[in-house]
């Protein structure tokens, strides 16, 4: 580890030499940086000739160093056990990864098993001194742990993406959908298509997507034709199609729905009539490798975070753990990353500097260039990509920083 540690160090100070490490001037350093850390952190994690079956024992960042009075407490409140505990495990270890990588030894990471009680792990966390709360992960567990956290004046960093549940000092580090429909609607418009219909889910997702693709279209300058729900069942997706089809020609149909539910979707919405109509979907595609063998979704388009990085991410992830990491660990990394630059002046037991999360130059991370407002959601720079044949392809990069928006 050696290298990698070495590697965290000069980042480190490269951020602390030249302020936000999401500012336009350092953005390209930093992404650099971050990429040789990965790089050469995975070169040092798994001996030559063992292989990645035994994975790297992985060392405890709370032990690092002794003494409380030196760290920052930070709680992390996933689920740790249950059926979301392979998501949160990944997440937390997406977390030590981080410590580990840039030798943040001034920063004690406290877990606490929200499967056992949200409410309990969070009365725990403030019990505990704990200054800044990573999680949950669930939107339905961030009301609960806002009630106790806010009155404590204990920022939240959520790894949710509803929206419903930023605001008081609550942070969402998840990606938002609607800003993955916006950018794939920019870009669709931008290439000459006119005319947009929509298939969204019955849920929550699809109601609040269906608001994102009326605002994005009228934004863009272009035609909403219909949008209409499908439950995912086939007699849904048959009638729902039929009825797309019959309000009028659309350039391309937006599926704000799963990655699963759009293979089952699109030979249905071609045999109902939309025959050429490109089609475009949401972030939710981006974990979804198996669209790139369907050979119906070659050449739809959708938006993501940027991916560069986060397989990096995952070849070093998969050496130390033994196994894959999940997609969304990279929230994970991230959030420390992003504490990590914090902490540099914030004084230990003091309240965090929740101010310097609104940094309106934003961070760099994994998952690329990301800010939040103070109304507690974020804005990522995202990526187009394509469903090839075996791969998906970016055809418009991300931004690299938030210089002139």
């Amino acid at each position: 580890m050696e290298i990698a540690i070495q590697l965290g160090v000069r980042a480190s100070q490269a951020w602390s030499a030249e302020g936000s490490f999401g500012a336009k001037a350092l953005g390209a350093r930093i992404v650099a940086l971050l990429a040789m850390l990965l790089l050469a952190a995975c070169s040092t994690v798994v001996p030559k000739g063992q292989g990645t079956a035994t994975p790297a024992p992985v060392v405890d960042p709370a032990n690092v160093v002794a003494g409380d009075n030196s760290r920052h407490r930070v709680a992390l409140l996933l689920p740790l056990t249950g059926p979301d505990a392979a998501v949160g495990e990944s997440i937390a270890n997406a977390t030590t990864l981080a410590l580990l990588d840039t030798r943040n030894s001034n920063i004690r990471m406290t877990s606490y098993d929200t499967a056992l009680g949200v409410d309990a792990a969070v009365r725990k966390a403030v019990a505990d001194g704990n200054k800044l709360i990573l999680g949950p992960l669930r939107s339905d567990d961030v009301v609960s742990v806002a009630m106790v956290a806010t009155p404590a004046r204990i920022p939240v960093i959520s790894f949710s993406n509803d929206i419903g549940a930023a605001g008081q000092n609550v942070f969402l580090m998840g990606h938002l959908p609607n800003q993955s429909i916006d950018r794939v609607v920019r870009y669709a418009r931008a290439n000459g298509l006119t005319r947009f219909g929509g298939l969204v889910s019955k849920d929550v997702y699809g109601q609040r997507a269906l608001s994102n693709i009326t605002n994005s279209v009228r934004a863009a300058g272009g035609t909403l034709v219909s949008v209409q729900e499908v439950d995912g069942s086939t007699a849904s997706i048959e009638a729902a199609t039929k009825r797309l089809a019959a309000a009028g020609a659309m350039d391309a149909v937006l599926i704000a729905d799963s990655g699963r539910a759009a293979v089952t979707i699109v030979p249905i919405l071609r045999k109902n009539g939309v025959k050429t109509a490109k089609i475009l979907g949401t972030d939710r595609w981006s974990s979804d490798q198996f669209l790139t063998g369907n050979v119906p979704m070659r050449g739809a388009w959708f938006a993501a975070a940027p991916d560069a990085m986060y397989r990096q991410y995952a070849t070093k992830y998969s050496a130390r753990f033994g196994k894959a990491p999940i997609r969304i660990s990279s929230l994970g990394y991230d959030s420390v990353l992003l504490i990590a630059r914090v902490a540099q002046n914030w004084k230990v037991g003091s309240a965090f500097p929740v101010g310097r999360l609104t940094d309106p130059e934003g961070f760099i991370g994994i998952d690329g260039a990301f800010r939040f407002f103070t109304n507690g959601q974020s804005e990522r720079m995202m990526e187009v990509i394509e469903v090839q044949a075996g791969k998906y392809t970016t055809i418009d990069a991300a931004p690299a920083s938030f210089a002139g928006k």
